[in-house]
């Protein structure tokens, strides 16, 4: 499960050690540790202590909760709503694979660093049939450029770390043993913002997006 720590002056938040999907107990630890930041605001730095940032949705509980189909996706929507715009800076720090609805919520940080050498960044709904909803589609396309957007919403394109970096997926692709403290060093650089204005400046940044993901 998610934990969260404080490393001087910035927040590191740990996914778990395992596929971090996003089942409901999942998302409210997350949650639940957001709500911490926005309480003692500081810059967020998430991680995962596995080869794997997240696998996204949880397809096994979903398997079995049909009919909460709807709350579920409302809860996945809401999540990385709160990540766009949330009130300190935020940086993903990708040790490995981040696919489907876990390479969207590293999108939905304002940073991205991932390691070079292995682990797939990925958005493989074209090939497992579940289309984008209009909010994980608005989210991409807000991040990346329409090129990059197109062929890794409609190929299933796995990027590697450099090649991520190359398109734009992630601003920077670093050896495994670096991946964390690149990250904590962009964070620890972008200390001193005012939460109020910042959460300000993003809503409006992403007010379609945004609008779309809490519809």
């Amino acid at each position: 499960m998610p934990t969260l720590k404080r490393d001087d002056d910035v927040w590191v938040l740990d996914l778990g050690d395992g596929e971090n999907r996003f089942h409901p107990d999942w998302l409210t630890a997350v949650n639940t540790a957001l709500d911490e930041v926005e309480q003692n605001p500081a810059p967020l730095v998430t991680t995962a202590s596995s080869k794997i940032y997240s696998n996204g949705l949880d397809l096994d509980w979903l398997g079995g909760h049909g009919d909460q189909l709807q709350s579920y996706v409302g809860q996945v929507h809401g999540l990385l709503a709160r990540v766009l715009e949330f009130p300190t800076p935020t940086v993903a720090a990708i040790p490995g694979h981040a696919f489907a609805a876990g390479a969207m919520l590293a999108l939905a940080h304002d940073f991205r660093v991932m390691r070079a050498d292995r682990g797939f960044f990925c958005l493989p709904e074209v090939d497992i049939n579940i289309p984008f909803t209009p909010g994980m589609a608005a989210l991409i396309q807000c991040k990346l450029i329409p090129a990059t957007a197109h062929e890794a919403m409609t190929t299933g394109r796995r990027y590697g770390g450099t090649d991520a970096a190359s398109a734009g997926l992630v601003d920077k692709a670093v050896p495994e043993a670096d991946v964390l403290a690149e990250a904590l060093d962009r964070a620890r650089g972008l200390t001193g913002k005012t939460p109020q204005t910042l959460r300000a400046i993003k809503a409006q940044m992403y007010v379609g997006p945004l609008g779309t993901l809490r519809e």
